[in-house]
């Protein structure tokens, strides 16, 4: 996965056992109209350092917060600085790394998307391609991490900073990939298994392989503008599929 994905105005609709009436607990304020909406914010390019929005569950509830999407560790000494910040973490190491074991071990997150761009390098430049599952949406593994804003005082609302990292795996199991990684995949059975504390770590892992194998049969994919390489560039017309 190479670090881009979509989320359109239909994806909290595809996806109710998920979110269902999360979503009408948001809000957001259009940057064009300043009209406060509920519900993801749609875009058709996010990108790394982007605020996304996750599900994830704290205290037996599901919550829908916005989490900077870049990884950075509750031990790291400064939020913005914080050099690399991992926007993927590999299935293969997740549970074990030093940089993402507590988080997958303690503070696991849903990523909602319609779907995810991936490249394929000609002689020209790079060629994007959208992968989907047709007439739905995707549910992406990933791991939350909460820093401790030194600034704030203890009780303040803004002290617990959140960062995310999306799980990936080999994707050659995916029908027609293009890269040779994709996103960890779950589906409804998979939701309550993944949020809650009840799994440990060898069967997360197993989780997280036997459900990605059920939604890597379904993907499909086709070539899109390359207008998509540049982030300045965001509306549905990106995903449209080139003749």
């Amino acid at each position: 996965m190479c670090g881009r994905f979509v989320v359109s105005d239909t994806t909290a609709d595809l996806l109710p056992e998920l979110i269902g009436e999360l979503a009408d607990r948001t809000e957001h304020v259009d940057e064009d109209t300043g009209v406060v909406g509920t519900g993801l914010v749609p875009s058709w390019n996010v990108a790394p350092t982007d605020e996304v929005f996750a599900v994830r569950q704290r205290h037996g509830q599901r919550e829908l917060p916005r989490i900077s999407w870049g990884f950075v560790p509750s031990w790291s000494k400064d939020f913005q600085k914080q050099r690399p910040k991992p926007i993927n973490a590999r299935i293969e190491s997740v549970a074990t790394s030093g940089m993402f074991k507590r988080a997958f071990a303690t503070n696991r997150c849903i990523v909602p998307a319609q779907g995810y761009y991936e490249w394929v390098v000609r002689e020209d430049g790079k060629e994007p391609h959208f992968v989907h599952e047709p007439g739905g949406a995707l549910a992406m593994a990933g791991v939350v991490s909460a820093w401790p804003d030194p600034t704030k005082p203890e009780g303040d609302p803004d002290k617990w900073r959140l960062s995310l990292a999306i799980i990936t795996r080999d994707a050659h199991v995916a029908p027609g990939e293009v890269h040779d990684r994709m996103p960890a995949f779950l589906t409804p059975d998979g939701y309550d298994d993944w949020l809650d504390g009840g799994l440990g770590a060898d069967d997360l892992l197993a989780l997280l392989d036997r459900e990605s194998l059920t939604v890597a049969a379904g993907l499909e994919q086709y070539e899109v503008s390359r207008a998509v390489n540049s982030v300045k560039n965001d509306g549905p017309q990106l995903i449209e599929r080139v003749a």
